[in-house]
């Protein structure tokens, strides 16, 4: 299933896909719209993993993903049998991918963060992260700019 690979590798950048950490399988329950806070809950979704995956293991692979789904299924649509609750939970989760649009919107970003990109979204680069000081003072590193020799012979 191509969802579980993408939630699998998610913000992991050492990640093969073949197996999902718990943090992405709470991504996926949520972004995915499994989670409806009422009959399950993340806590629910917790339990599911804590139960499915190996003892010693910190990972579930594509088999225990499947068991979990199940088990929520179950949980979910308790009027329906249990293949009929399995489908309507894989067709929830069928062809999604993690939600990164707040990450990459510009503009929702605030404060100084708003200064680091252009109005189409492009980064400024250096310059948005940076204040560039102009040394051109006459005080602190002054660099004989406009000296005063120059100014006095032009009278």
């Amino acid at each position: 299933m191509k969802a579980f690979r993408r939630f699998a590798i998610h913000g992991d950048t050492r990640a093969t896909g073949k197996e999902m950490h718990g943090k992405n399988w709470s991504k996926l329950c949520k972004d995915c719209g499994v989670i409806d806070g009422k009959s399950i809950t993340l806590t629910d979704v917790d339990i599911v993993f804590s139960k499915v995956k190996k003892k010693s293991a910190r990972n579930i692979t594509y088999d225990e993903f499947k068991t979990a789904l199940a088990e929520l299924a179950r949980k979910k649509y308790k009027d329906k049998t249990g293949e009929e609750a399995e489908a309507e939970v894989f067709k929830l989760i069928e062809g999604k991918a993690p939600v990164i649009a707040g990450v990459t919107d510009t503009s929702k970003f605030t404060g100084s963060h708003k200064e680091r990109f252009d109005p189409t979204g492009r980064g400024k680069g250096k310059a948005g992260r940076e204040d560039i000081v102009d040394t051109s003072g006459y005080v602190s590193g002054y660099k004989h700019r406009g000296t005063k020799l120059k100014e006095s012979t032009k009278e």
